[in-house]
């Protein structure tokens, strides 16, 4: 049996080694991506994409489509996930808590002539 001095630091020890493997990166580049088709009929759409990297493109289409690459870690938590256009307001998070680690980009294809917001700010469509 260790003395109780040299037990603490050996039990940090171990549970720091444990721990190393969990903390793989995550990358949205390797990630497989997903897309949703939201209807939409208004004439500006506010972007809130909190921080994750958004690319906001013009296309040639009547709604709004978003691609999303999401990729997740080792698990060690939960992941925050939304996606949803309410009242002129495309609302995008995706993220983790806990020790898990994500990495998240969006694509947002909007319907040519459409004033958009990024973030409450104007922005020109270029990503």
């Amino acid at each position: 049996m260790l003395p109780r001095k040299k037990a603490a630091p050996a039990l940090l020890a171990l549970a720091i080694a444990a721990l190393v493997p969990l903390t793989a990166c995550a990358t949205a580049g390797d990630a497989t991506p997903e897309d949703r088709t939201f209807e939409f009929s208004g004439k500006s759409l506010n972007v809130k994409s909190h921080g994750i990297p958004t690319d906001l493109v013009p296309a040639d289409r009547k709604d709004v489509k978003v691609t999303r690459w999401f990729d997740v870690g080792p698990k060690v938590g939960t992941t925050r996930e939304l996606w949803q256009l309410e009242d002129g307001t495309l609302e995008l998070r995706a993220g983790c808590n806990g020790l898990a680690n994500c990495d998240a980009k969006f694509r947002v294809e909007v319907p040519r002539g459409v004033a958009v917001t990024r973030d409450g700010k104007a922005t020109d469509l270029k990503g």
